[in-house]
């Protein structure tokens, strides 16, 4: 059979024709197989010591999102860090490290996966490709990578691709970009000096339950009563403590006993844990205890509050004003100090002092007074 050029010429660009369709056909088909990753993340999370977003930190990256295809058959994971989301040539980020990252956690809808982290910037999870039910949502965290360092911070990318073969191998399907920044970590600075607050008054409250000194009263503290041999008179002041020092506080007591003119009351100072209360008797004496049995209707005095409980409160009361109807005074001595458990820093606590007067009959009469002074001193 014999063919004219003219014939030869119309078959070969009918050829070429069918061959560009062709051709044409396949790179639709493949363009319409791939799918852009959906409500995907990049969320820096703190490292051992830094800070998620710290510049040059050693940190943590989570990756979350949802496959654009559903059902697809997925062998490897790419997360390609780049200077920018485009499809550009990948620069990789000044200072960005990933070839010592760990895979921790995996998403259960895609599990099974190893890590691949010898390209830096260019880490890859693998697997024995298997197809995933639907199109969940995904999520890897790639522990120890170091942030880029660029000074002052940076946006950078990653571009994530899912492959249907292990090792980045078959077909790239789904695709997308995350951002994410370091940014210049906020460095607050502040002191807690050396700290002790102490106050004393007649009554001291408290503020969203906190002893509160600047609700201290005055400390122009009167007698329930008159002084007399048949009944005790009694009276009541309070005083507050709190210190960082590392061997905590002692409260002393200083002052006379109860004076009028040349004429004073004997203070109870004769047994270690306190006396009792005698009518009858000339006595003067305190302990930070509620005492019950002074009278025959009214209790006298209040435990420490907050009750110590041997670490953050530690305030107690000391031996010979320790003991519940007990009571002595001495000019000088520990009555409470900041020792329950082991000697320390405390919370604040409102210590109550009770005080009682029992007078012999022969007391001569007059107004009596003292003037008692609190020290409290903290030992850092």
């Amino acid at each position: 059979m014999k063919l004219s050029w003219g014939t030869l010429s119309k078959r070969v660009l009918v050829s070429l024709m069918l061959v560009l369709a062709t051709v044409v056909a396949t790179f639709q088909t493949g363009q319409a197989s791939a799918a852009q990753i959906t409500t995907r993340s990049l969320t820096l999370v703190a490292g051992a010591s830094d800070g998620g977003s710290k510049i040059g930190g050693v940190v943590n990256h989570l990756f979350t999102f949802t496959p654009g295809t559903s059902g697809q058959t997925i062998g490897s994971i790419q997360f390609l860090y780049c200077t920018t989301a485009s499809v550009a040539a990948c620069v990789l980020p000044t200072g960005l490290v990933t070839t010592s990252a760990t895979i921790f956690s995996q998403s259960a809808g895609a599990n099974g996966f190893t890590l691949v982290n010898t390209t830096n910037g260019a880490p890859y999870l693998t697997r024995t490709a298997a197809a995933i039910t639907g199109a969940p949502a995904l999520s890897y965290q790639l522990n120890t990578i170091t942030n880029p360092t660029t000074a002052g911070g940076v946006t950078f990318f990653v571009r994530i691709t899912i492959f249907t073969a292990a090792a980045l191998g078959g077909t790239a399907t789904d695709t997308g970009s995350v951002a994410a920044s370091t940014a210049a970590q906020i460095v607050l600075t502040g002191t807690m000096p050396e700290s002790l607050i102490f106050c004393a008054g007649a009554t001291i409250s408290t503020t969203a339950s906190i002893p509160d000194c600047t609700t201290a009263t005055s400390g122009a503290v009167s007698f329930n009563q008159l002084f007399s041999p048949t009944d005790t008179a009694t009276a009541t002041s309070q005083m507050a403590a709190s210190t960082n020092a590392a061997s905590g506080y002692v409260i002393t007591v200083n002052g006379t006993t109860l004076t009028s003119g040349a004429n004073t009351i004997p203070t109870m100072a004769t047994l270690s844990t306190g006396d009792l209360g005698v009518r009858g008797t000339g006595q003067f004496g305190m302990n930070l205890k509620l005492n019950t049995t002074l009278t025959s209707t009214v209790a006298v005095g209040a435990e420490v509050a907050a009750a110590a409980n041997g670490t953050s409160l530690r305030g107690q009361a000391t031996t010979g004003y320790n003991s519940v109807d007990h009571f002595r005074y001495v000019s000088g001595e520990t009555v409470a100090n900041s020792a329950n458990g082991t000697a320390g820093p405390t919370n604040s606590q409102i210590f109550t002092a009770s005080y009682i007067v029992n007078v012999a009959g022969n007391q001569a009469s007059g107004t009596y007074t003292t003037t008692l002074t609190y020290i409290c001193t903290a030992t850092y």
